[in-house]
């Protein structure tokens, strides 16, 4: 029984848009950030400089102006955004992208409500 509940539950989180979330074997305690990055990041962002895709290259992300990224064609939020990403600040991004760049275009994106993956793709983020 415990097997197809496992089973059942993995396919509701799938349906449902949930398995981006990191689950640690240890009981949630440690989350990977490169995965939790491919999870969450990867389909629209690249960490290598220059590479924009759907959305910016997030190489050197920590301490760039918002909006700067070489090559990329920035909304005219990001355009008009007048600072530059600090941990806290993609932190805030990263859970909500309306409240700290209203009307920027990372639609459908909602952001991430678990603290943890959010601490984890940034540790990710500053290691790159």
């Amino acid at each position: 029984m415990m097997v197809r509940t496992h089973g059942l539950l993995l396919a509701l989180a799938v349906t449902c848009g949930c398995a981006g979330v990191a689950f640690a074997a240890d009981g949630g305690t440690k989350i990977d950030g490169q995965v939790a990055f491919n999870n969450n990041c990867r389909t629209c962002h690249s960490m290598d400089a220059g590479d924009n895709r759907l959305g910016p290259n997030l190489a050197g992300i920590i301490g760039r102006k918002a909006g700067a990224a070489e090559g990329y064609g920035y909304s005219s939020a990001f355009q008009g955004a007048d600072f530059s990403w600090d941990a806290d600040r993609l932190d805030a991004f990263i859970a909500d992208p309306n409240s700290v760049v209203p009307g920027n275009n990372m639609k459908p994106y909602g952001g991430i409500v678990d603290k943890a993956v959010r601490a984890a793709i940034l540790a990710h983020l500053k290691a790159l």
